[in-house]
């Protein structure tokens, strides 16, 4: 999904869906940040979908493992700053006065991962600024469940179709004992010239308890907090103080 496959990804999920989640993670921030919100840096940013809206607020930073990702992301976001790396051991040699981890934090498989990341996230936000982490999943609310969509692309040219996408999303939690649960898609994807395939795409991502998170957070020298944000997920803000 996010190698070969990286140019359907805006098919699985639209930037324009993102309008109303960016904005409450504006918001978040807003109340969290000591200070002028100017600049933010986004660890994991993907497909660019989230930056698309918090950049017309904000001076917006974007990294991700997948060089596929960051080359679609320039497709929406031609004058943002787009860099390589792993949110575990980046380090930019800057500070930020935000740090958003989107659901990208879900890949983090094990608490030392899990750690990582957050220590990335604390290292580069100035005194004063604060984190968001929106894992899609944790322990106490997780339950396994099936969904489904996709879009049509724009039309093509003359005698070619739109590209188009179809999904169907499974998760599972094969082992409640261990801190990973599984995703696996099964996807049918219809070319310019009409033709249709279909691939299967399976991601194991992490899944701590809500009292681990605000543990490990704490540990790296965060002050951290929880919410239940309007989708009923859990999210995480970590402030630094100033």
């Amino acid at each position: 999904m996010y190698g070969r496959l990286a140019p359907w990804f805006h098919l699985l999920t639209p930037p324009d869906e993102y309008a109303r989640e960016a904005a409450a993670i504006l918001r978040l921030l807003r109340e969290h940040v000591d200070g002028p919100l100017e600049t933010l840096l986004e660890l994991g940013s993907g497909g660019g979908n989230m930056a698309s809206h918090l950049r017309r607020d904000l001076q917006v930073t974007l990294t991700d493992l997948s060089p596929e990702m960051l080359e679609l992301s320039r497709s929406i976001n031609p004058a943002v700053e787009h860099i390589a790396g792993d949110m575990r051991t980046i380090r930019l040699g800057q500070t930020f006065d935000g740090v958003l981890i989107h659901d990208a934090i879900c890949y983090m498989t094990t608490e030392v991962d899990l750690r990582a990341a957050m220590v990335t996230a604390f290292e580069h936000l100035r005194p004063g600024g604060a984190a968001v982490f929106e894992p899609d999943e944790v322990r106490e609310t997780f339950a396994p469940e099936t969904d489904h969509g996709g879009e049509d692309g724009a039309a093509g040219g003359a005698g070619k179709s739109a590209r188009a996408l179809r999904y169907l999303e499974w998760k599972t939690d094969p082992d409640p004992a261990d801190t990973s649960y599984e995703v696996d898609y099964a996807l049918l994807l219809r070319d310019e010239d009409g033709a249709v395939s279909v691939t299967h795409d399976r991601h194991v991502e992490g899944l701590f308890a809500t009292e681990r998170w605000l543990a490990l957070l704490s540990e790296v020298g965060f002050r951290a907090t929880s919410l239940t944000d309007e989708w009923d997920r859990v999210v995480f803000i970590g402030d630094r103080a100033a």
